[in-house]
């Protein structure tokens, strides 16, 4: 079993990590302060960012930046979301609870490059931006992310190419061509695992700010688990990061299960990530 306890991680590694998260939104996203936090607003199409601990330190967060910054999310329209590394931050996880968000404690993981299996992995391909078919590549992978995490956990189920398809949402142009630019900066990635009588049933991404680079997004139709395709997507996308000059690759599991997916490729636990949003008001 894993515990939060169970490394004490390299106090520079979690800069690095640190200043990864800061820089990554401001690709796309303006910053806004609330004491201790900075909220990142994005600018354009694509998925919101989050709130996080300020880089140049200061007073760590209190539960009044925390209800500023919500109040200025729901005026947004954005999600409550905020992330932070536990062991990078360690008071705020009590102030999170105590200001009625509900903290997700995921394992956080970095690769280590000579634990990566070196045998590419079959039925899985990166997204080309000149393709004709990246527009609707773009969209299938988003389609098998929203039922893949629709259904969260390791375990087969019910979803599969029927809902994928049905939740299928056409990609605006100018977010297609937004992750066109991104992939051609090297900022971004995109990779899916298909089968043939299937299409894409596993997607996920690579981000990149520096030489740093998160895996993130890994998601899996459910009526597809449990035949190595995560891994194996895992396996292409931090090949990629590798072959493309990253120096370090990183992700956060969603929980032990997950992480023991990961572990098979390489990485290895060093950290917590937290994921905090409005805890559910139970129903009366």
């Amino acid at each position: 079993m894993y515990s939060r306890a169970m490394t004490t991680p390299d106090p520079a590694l979690l800069n690095r990590l640190e200043t990864f998260y800061d820089a990554l939104p401001r690709f796309t996203a303006r910053a806004e302060d609330f004491g201790g936090l900075v909220l990142f607003v994005r600018e354009g199409a694509g998925w919101p960012f989050y709130a996080r601990p300020r880089l140049d330190g200061g007073d760590p967060p209190s539960a009044a930046d925390i209800m500023a910054a919500r109040e200025r999310q729901r005026d947004l329209g954005l999600p409550e979301a905020f992330e932070w590394v536990h062991e990078t931050t360690p008071d705020l996880l009590a102030v999170a609870r105590s200001a009625g968000l509900a903290v997700l404690e995921a394992p956080l993981m970095v690769l280590d490059p000579a634990a990566l299996p070196a045998q590419p992995a079959a039925g899985v391909r990166l997204l080309d931006p000149a393709s004709d078919a990246f527009a609707a590549d773009l969209e299938l992978s988003r389609a098998v992310a929203q039922v893949g995490f629709g259904t969260p956990g390791t375990d087969r189920g019910a979803g599969g190419p029927a809902e994928r398809d049905a939740v299928r949402v056409e990609a605006d142009p100018g977010s297609v061509e937004g992750e066109r630019q991104a992939i051609r900066e090297g900022r971004r990635f995109t990779a899916v695992a298909e089968l043939a009588d299937a299409g894409p049933v596993a997607s996920g991404i690579g981000m990149r700010a520096g030489d740093v680079v998160e895996i993130a997004g890994v998601a899996t139709l459910p009526t597809f688990r449990r035949r190595g395709l995560g891994a194996a997507l895992t396996l292409t996308l931090a090949r990629h990061a590798l072959d493309s000059g990253a120096g370090l690759v990183f992700l956060s599991a969603s929980d032990n299960d997950v992480a023991r997916v990961y572990l098979s490729v390489g990485f290895r636990r060093i950290a917590t990530a937290c994921i905090a949003e409005p805890a559910a008001v139970p129903a009366l």
